[in-house]
């Protein structure tokens, strides 16, 4: 299984939000650069980036900074957030960018996953973040009446390899993983999962790996402290992924 330490920003700075709402952003790294840099002596070996200006603008907004982690992280990068066009996921794959997410378009423009995964295949990955169960969307400020399954199959049909699940009421407490739902769409689907929201603990590790996830998203568990990234690595058993 693989870990992903995750760097969200905002106004150019790694920012962590509670519940995906932009009021809580609070900064927890001085620079996103040197955190990466933590990252990859630690041992880790992705590196989850969201644009969270991008989410809301339905537009990339810190194009640049992300193209130059790309550059210089020696980390595979896989990058969402405000993604829309070919032609915003054409750069990101022409930067050298390990998967591309896309969140909202998979809600709203269908065709655009589509043809986006027949151009990119396994480099493209779908972020399906849910609210009581319903997928959100445009930064996780509007709900949808789409089922998280419902989208998850409609995904796979779609030819998308790669899902991301978040449980949004669980993101950035703290509160462990939905481990129910996430075990729910890993059956549903032959998707692979990457868990994400509210990792708290190596417990949450354990699970994924019982659950026979693909891939899990630390983020704030990383930042406080609660988790040492080594650790967590070892856990996963990443080494012989």
């Amino acid at each position: 299984m693989i870990v992903l330490p995750a760097i969200d920003i905002k106004g150019g700075q790694c920012v962590r939000l509670v519940q995906g709402d932009y009021a809580t952003a609070h900064k927890v790294a001085e620079d996103p650069f040197e955190t990466a840099a933590g990252f990859l002596k630690a041992g880790a070996r992705w590196l989850h980036m969201v644009d969270l200006d991008g989410a809301k603008e339905k537009r990339p907004v810190n194009l640049s900074l992300f193209k130059e982690m790309i550059a210089q992280s020696g980390l595979k990068v896989e990058a969402g957030g405000g993604i829309r066009d070919m032609k915003t996921i054409e750069e990101y794959v022409n930067a050298g960018v390990a998967r591309v997410i896309l969140g909202s378009a998979a809600v709203k423009d269908p065709q655009l996953v589509r043809e986006s995964v027949k151009e990119f295949q396994d480099k493209i990955a779908v972020g399906i973040d849910a609210k009581d169960q319903y997928a959100a969307t445009e930064g996780w400020t509007d709900k949808s009446t789409m089922h998280y399954l419902e989208l998850a199959k409609r995904m796979e049909d779609a030819g998308v390899s790669t899902i991301i699940y978040t449980d949004i009421s669980r993101d950035g407490t703290l509160k462990g993983l939905n481990g129910e739902e996430l075990d729910a769409i890993n059956r549903a689907v032959s998707c692979r999962i990457i868990a994400s929201g509210g990792v708290r603990s190596i417990e949450d590790i354990r699970l994924c790996r019982q659950l026979e996830l693909y891939g899990c998203i630390c983020g704030k568990a990383l930042y406080t402290g609660q988790l040492d990234l080594a650790g967590t690595l070892r856990e996963a058993g990443e080494a012989s992924c």
